[in-house]
């Protein structure tokens, strides 16, 4: 990992992921979690402040960034909230078989390399009927938009550590075998390639 990757990367993306548009959409799936919640890609802790506090007895944030991690410890002190961070990626979730009962996933599903890997983990340490709360962006439904995500994937992850423009989220969410009881889309403000976002809610049957 260069000096990108270690030391610029992740102040970027605090400063992106800080943005009005965003911040909305993670208010609208992550005071839902409940229980034991384990955040997948916590990053710099961002979504921290919308935890409804009477709802979580234990918030496991999984980021395998050290300098994000050092960001959202610092964060979760600011806050006043405990978490118990796991340095691993997603593809690597070292919780035991239903042990969740929320799975949080906000702007992660994009970067993950082996993301259909990472999401039958996410199920794996679900309870039964425990839930996946999702605010994610993806491959757009207009052909115009699908061809300019196309052409910019080639190399939007080089600059922006993975991230992938044109992942097809509800499809990867179901193939996962989820069920899907809540799913909204739209164009959120922002140039349309980046910024079709899905969200809702998915089950483990």
């Amino acid at each position: 990992m260069g000096l990108y990757d270690r030391l610029v990367l992740p102040k970027l993306l605090d400063f992106a992921m800080r943005q009005k548009p965003i911040s909305m959409q993670r208010q609208k799936v992550v005071p839902e979690a409940s229980g034991r919640v384990l955040e997948i890609g916590i990053g710099s802790g961002l979504n921290l402040a919308f935890y409804d506090r009477g709802r979580v007895t234990k918030l496991w944030g999984l980021e395998p960034s050290e300098e994000l991690r050092r960001i959202a410890r610092e964060r979760a002190r600011a806050a006043g909230i405990e978490v118990e961070f796991l340095g691993l990626p997603g593809e690597q979730i070292t919780l035991d078989d239903a042990s969740v009962d929320t799975v949080v996933t906000t702007y992660t599903l994009c970067t993950i390399p082996g993301v259909a890997r990472a999401l039958g983990e996410m199920r794996r340490v679900l309870v039964p009927g425990g839930a996946m709360l999702f605010s994610e962006h993806g491959r757009a439904p207009d052909a115009d938009v699908v061809r300019w995500q196309d052409r910019l994937d080639r190399v939007w992850g080089y600059v922006a550590g993975g991230c992938h423009l044109n992942r097809p989220i509800a499809e990867l969410i179901r193939d996962a075998g989820f069920r899907m009881s809540a799913l909204d889309s739209m164009y959120v403000p922002g140039p349309r390639p980046f910024t079709y976002t899905y969200w809702g809610k998915a089950e483990r049957d």
